[in-house]
Parts: C-alpha cells; structure tokens; sequence
C-alpha cells in the first residue's frame, strides 16, 4: 500500500515539474535569440542600416521587401523578423506561465509578465528609431530596454535551473550585484558612444570626445568589481563548481572585452565584425555576470533560511539537548 502512495506522490511531482521545465527551455531560447537579436541590432548600426527600411512596422510597405532587398534591407528586415518572433515567444511565455501558475513559483507569471511588458517598449522604442531618424537618445534606450529584458529573462532561467546550495558564497553575491550594475551602466554608455558617433567625430574635429573618454574612463569601476569576483571566486573554498566556473569565464570575456575595445579604437571603427563583437561580448559578459549573482543569491538565501531554523530548532529544544547531558 505505501509502495502505491509512493509512486502516485512521484507521479505528480513529475507532472508539477513538466511546465516548469517547458518554460525553463523556452525562457533559454528566447535568451539566445535576444543575444543574436543585439547582435544583428550592432550590425545594422555599424553598416549605416537602420534606416534601410524608411517605414515601420513593415518595409517599403511589403512584408518581405523582395525588389528592394540589398544586404542593408536584408540586416533591417531580418533585425524586425527575430525581434516579432521574440515577441510571439514572449507572449507564449507568459501565457503559459499563468496558465500553470498553480504549479509553477509564485514570482514566475509575473515575472514574464513584465519581460513581455519589455519587449513590447523594445517594439515601440524600435519604431521610434526610425521615424524619429535614429535619434541617439532613442536608439541608447533601445539597446538599454534589450539589457534589461535580457537580463530578465536570464534571472527567470537561472531562478529555475536546479542548484545545490554549498553555503560558501559569503559576501560573493553583493560583489557579483555590483558588478552587474556597473556593467549595465558602462554598457549604456557605450550606446550613447555608438548611437552618437562619438568615436568618429572625436577623431574627425575634435566633438564628443567628452562621450568617448567618459566610456573609456568607465571602463575602470567594473573591470574593479569583474577582477574582484574572480579573485574571491579563487580563494572560496568549497565554492559550487557552477559559480567557480561563471567566474572563470566572467574573467576571460573581460580580457576579451577589453582587447576588442582597444583594436575598435586603433582601428577607428572601421572593421565592422570586431564593433558587433564588442557588444555582443559586453552582452555575453553581463549574462554571465547575472546568472552567477542570481546563483550566488540563492545559495546565500538557502544558507541564511537553514541557519535561521537551525537557531530555532536550538532555542527551542530542551537544556539537557542542547548541552548533550543525560537526563
């Protein structure tokens, strides 16, 4: 009988945990269609394409542009095609998360609410990009909005991976959190750089290179806080072996980073293919640097809530107990 009671209890954590694994794969996907989608995004910057399409949503008024098609309407169209599948994605997400809300954590329906909130202000800020002539302030909101829905999206899929807790992190997730922020930040400031021209007319007649030198000094906060984690990484013992690794690899995208950043201001940003790396290794290195604080946090919240009961348990257990005397 209790075999029975058994293997129906099994059963239904088994069926519990199907929409939370669905939605976990999917939450995945979408994180990488969005990291190709910024990609794509650099490109079309880079290679003076985002005006190629002159209308909004559709191009030249078609769906598919086919008389028009060039390489700039391709990087555009195909830009405007991955963002409306991301959308679509975004919407099944939260649908299937208050579909499922009886099963699934009680943050998750509203956390995919507010990811297709944000990607809804992407659609419109990326109208905006175009009738308004790619206005810098525009497009550096663009790409903040991207970041952060991102960013969302990477919380929710490293919330619901599983993870054993080592109880080790000490003071790691704040240093991670810190990290993230300034990362963010010197990300929004390579956009204004990027969406203003900063770079070029600083080279051409001297305007803006307050913006320029304002990015390159910004570069100094998180490389601090980015070499910080990795060297704590290194000297916790017993660290998870996930976060010994996220470090690691925080680590070397910033070497990477920083290498791409001095051959695009050597080379005047005229080799398109390390520009578009540039960001998208800025964006590879803040999802990193998100999954590990939001791992980190999870370890330090299940340490805190096991030391808390074990308090409890303490307190309230009988004298002869806690002193291990007989009674």
């Amino acid at each position: 009988m209790n075999e029975i009671v058994l293997k129906q209890q099994n059963e239904a954590a088994v069926e519990q945990q199907k929409p939370k694994e669905v939605i976990r794969r999917l939450v995945w996907k979408i994180c990488v269609a969005t990291l190709i989608l910024m990609a794509i995004g650099s490109a079309t910057r880079v290679m003076n394409a985002g005006l190629a399409c002159p209308d909004w949503p559709l191009c030249y008024g078609e769906l598919l542009p086919a008389k028009q098609m060039n390489f700039q309407v391709f990087l555009e169209w195909f830009h405007r095609l991955d963002a409306a599948l991301i959308g679509l994605s975004a919407i099944a997400l939260c649908g299937l998360s208050w579909w499922h809300r009886r099963v699934l954590p009680n943050w998750l329906p509203w956390a995919s609410t507010f990811a297709l909130f944000l990607i809804v202000f992407q659609g419109v800020l990326g109208g905006l990009t175009v009738t308004e002539l790619l206005r810098f302030d525009i497009v550096t909101a663009h790409l903040g909005t991207a970041l952060l829905f991102f960013t969302t999206l990477l919380i929710v899929g490293t919330a619901l991976t599983p993870y054993q807790r080592t109880g080790t992190v000490g003071k790691l997730p704040w240093v991670g959190l810190t990290a993230t922020i300034l990362v963010y930040l010197q990300s929004l400031l390579g956009a204004v750089v990027g969406s203003r021209w900063a770079l070029h007319q600083c080279f051409g007649d001297s305007q803006l290179c307050g913006v320029m030198y304002g990015h390159i000094l910004g570069l100094v906060p998180p490389t601090v806080a980015i070499l910080a984690l990795v060297f704590i990484s290194w000297r916790t013992p017993a660290l998870h072996p996930a976060l010994r690794r996220l470090a690691n690899m925080a680590g070397g995208l910033l070497i990477v980073q920083l290498l791409l950043g001095v051959a695009t201001y050597r080379l005047h940003l005229q080799v398109e293919p390390l520009t578009v790396s540039h960001q998208a290794v800025g964006a590879s290195l803040l999802g990193t640097l998100v999954a590990f604080t939001v791992l980190a946090m999870r370890d330090w919240v299940a340490s805190r809530e096991i030391n808390a009961y074990s308090v409890g348990v303490t307190a309230n257990a009988p004298i002869s107990q806690v002193h291990g005397s007989n009674p």
